[in-house]
């Protein structure tokens, strides 16, 4: 199967190279910065172009791992050189696959024959070392053609492959935002912290990890401990004096408002 990478971040990076290892080769990468898809292409041994009508016309598939505003517009520009390529006798013509979290799959309306998402529900970061096999990825697609394809991809890559509509999906993505994004930057407040008294983050890494393995155990209501879910106003009152920052301290206030009311309505 030919496939086009269209993206050089950290997902088309993670997402390529595993379809790599399960013998699936990108012919081709795409990105608007050239050094970037050189780099990428350089370790999937594939071709490279930052210009869009030097993109491979003949793929079965292109794979658009990029910002999500920015989808719509380049599969527009591809899908010319799609059509262009159906009409020189390629029959079936490629699949659209997007890897968007919060993109319905009518971006690709009447831009492709036949269309997918693939989103592997993970933190990506260049440089970290992920099994993918362990990765959950939703799949979605418009007909047979687009689906029989999505789920070979997911499949050769993923070892749970879960369907799930655009509007499902979106709310999935939120959900993980929630347990990935705005934790992650909580654990960064705690760094900000701690810099300021001159103490290793390094030393959070056990409760960090312990909150983890709870979460994955039990309900994160049923886990959670602290002043907040005991509504220890004195507590909270002395903590927040020690927080310079008026942002900060608005998160601690509106989080451990969510927490106890989350506690208070347990069973209901």
């Amino acid at each position: 199967m030919k496939t086009v990478i269209i993206g050089s971040g950290n997902l088309a990076t993670h997402l390529s190279l595993a379809l790599k290892s399960a013998g699936i080769q990108p012919v081709q990468v795409f990105s608007k910065t050239l050094i970037h898809a050189e780099q990428l292409a350089s370790q999937l041994g594939c071709s490279f172009t930052d210009s869009i009508v030097e993109v491979a016309p003949d793929a079965d598939a292109y794979i658009f791992a990029v910002k999500d505003d920015a989808i719509e517009e380049l599969a527009r520009q591809l899908s010319k050189i799609s059509s262009e390529a159906s009409l020189q006798g390629r029959s079936g013509g490629a699949v659209f696959i997007h890897t968007a979290g919060s993109v319905s799959l009518d971006v690709f309306k009447g831009l492709a024959r036949h269309s997918a998402v693939l989103y592997p529900m993970q933190s990506f970061t260049k440089g970290r070392e992920l099994c993918f096999s362990e990765i959950p990825c939703f799949v979605e697609a418009t007909d047979d053609v687009a689906l029989s394809v999505v789920m070979h991809l997911a499949s050769s890559i993923c070892d749970k492959v879960i369907p799930i509509d655009s509007e499902r999906r979106r709310r999935l993505h939120l959900a993980a935002v929630f347990s990935s994004n705005l934790t992650n930057h909580c654990y960064r407040l705690a760094e900000r912290i701690l810099e300021k008294e001159h103490l290793d983050f390094s030393l959070f890494q056990p409760l960090i990890m312990e909150t983890a393995r709870k979460a994955c155990v039990m309900s994160p209501r049923d886990a959670q401990t602290g002043p907040m879910v005991r509504n220890d106003v004195g507590v909270m009152q002395r903590q927040l004096e020690l927080i310079d920052e008026p942002l900060a301290k608005e998160i601690y206030q509106l989080m451990a408002k969510s927490i106890y009311l989350d506690a208070q309505n347990k069973g209901k």
